[in-house]
């Protein structure tokens, strides 16, 4: 496998906080090799204690720029060609790595993704994908925030793609897709999802139809279809309502000393199903449909959560995911 170009400069966080999640991710899997892109120093002093079988696997690539998180796209593209997230995506472009990770802006790294790599035939938007904690398992949803809108022809195409991720990544024999809307029945929704639904009515897929936002936890989907507007407010939202339960637990249990005996005695209970839900499982988000694999690390992820989004890379490699997707969108191009 070839390496994975990592970004270790772009994000919420300082760089010695990606590096980590590189240095973790080496240490977890014998056969990855990285291309770490950023400042040449900060790198080779992060590599310099490591033992020689993970620091060899580490090629260091010098970026003489940052995209910021407040950089608009157009700009990250005209006058940061020499930005690390640039970089990285040049690397998966030349051929010279398999795949790209950054935890950088998501506008730009859109926009620099679609602007090097392209979309493959049949897809006229990348969209992002990413696996949501369910009562059994796990939901794909997507987009969650490539695109703001999206035509129905591009929803039918998300849906496509995700499914072709349930099935050929995560082995998923026929996965179950739904498009997110206000209601589950068919004359609920604005004309873009009717329109939408009616066209994945026809798909081949295996489409149920429409599904409630509490669907995306309830195991009765495997894939879960909107725009990235809806989608990344959707996940922002599970966020922010995980991150207040845990507080308010935390809360309860410190308020008196039979609380925190109480505390004391569900604790094992409460880590595992803290550990089931931690959102540093799911970090690392596919940007399907170009050609070339680039995942997206939440902004603040640390570094346990930053190996997992390269872990996705370089799941999404071995899987062939560009090449699935590539023979399917052809297919369908083909009966349609």
């Amino acid at each position: 496998m070839l390496p994975v170009a990592i970004d270790v400069m772009s994000g919420d966080h300082e760089p010695r906080e990606y590096l980590a999640g590189a240095v973790r991710a080496l240490r977890a899997d014998p056969e990855l090799r990285t291309q770490l892109v950023g400042d040449p120093q900060l790198i080779s002093a992060a590599l310099a204690g490591l033992p020689e079988p993970v620091r060899s696997r580490a090629t260091v690539v010098g970026a003489s720029q940052v995209v910021s998180m407040q950089d608009k796209p157009r700009e990250a593209i005209r006058h940061k060609k020499q930005s690390s997230m640039r970089v990285a995506v040049d690397l998966v472009q030349a051929g010279t790595a398999c795949a790209c990770v950054s935890a950088g802006n998501t506008g730009a790294l859109t926009a620099i993704a679609h602007f090097v790599l392209g979309t493959l035939p049949g897809v006229e938007r990348a969209a992002i994908i990413s696996a949501i904690p369910a009562a059994h398992g796990h939901t794909h949803m997507l987009d969650l925030g490539a695109n703001t809108k999206a035509t129905p022809e591009q929803l039918r195409q998300f849906a496509a793609m995700g499914a072709i991720i349930a099935r050929d990544v995560y082995g998923v024999a026929n996965p179950r897709i739904g498009l997110l809307n206000i209601g589950e029945e068919d004359m609920k929704g604005h004309e873009l999802v009717q329109a939408a639904q009616a066209l994945l009515a026809r798909s081949g897929l295996n489409y149920v139809g429409f599904v409630e936002g509490d669907d995306i936890f309830s195991g009765d989907v495997d894939v879960v279809v909107t725009d990235g507007f809806t989608g990344n407010v959707a996940l922002k939202t599970m966020e922010g309502v995980a991150g207040l339960i845990a507080d308010r637990l935390r809360q309860e249990f410190r308020a008196s000393w039979l609380d925190r005996l109480a505390g004391a005695v569900a604790a094992p209970v409460l880590r595992r199903a803290a550990a089931g839900l931690d959102p540093r499982r799911y970090n690392g988000a596919c940007m399907v449909g170009l050609d070339g694999i680039v995942v997206k690390s939440h902004g603040r992820a640390d570094g346990v959560a930053f190996a997992r989004a390269i872990g996705t890379a370089a799941l999404a490699v071995r899987h062939a995911l560009t090449a699935h997707i590539a023979q399917a969108m052809h297919a369908q191009g083909s009966t349609t």
